[in-house]
């Protein structure tokens, strides 16, 4: 994945956990806008989270956050 998109991630994971706590779940969409002009990026991540990790639709965004701050 690639490192802006990275950056990203982890921005929006800290927002969601510094708003709503560390138990707050998160899915792929909530890295993207509510409509869809980024089909390539959107690919990207949803590649990343359900075919290469096999996460389900909502995962807690400390873990999301660990995985990506990680390399994995």
């Amino acid at each position: 994945m690639r490192q802006t998109l990275r950056r990203n991630i982890i921005q929006v994971c800290d927002k969601k956990i510094q708003q709503k706590g560390e138990a707050v779940g998160v899915s792929f969409y909530a890295f993207f806008a509510n409509k869809n002009d980024d089909p390539e990026t959107l690919m990207e991540v949803a590649s990343w989270w359900i075919q290469t990790h096999r996460l389900d639709h909502f995962e807690k965004a400390v873990k999301i956050r660990q995985m990506v701050l990680d390399g994995v």
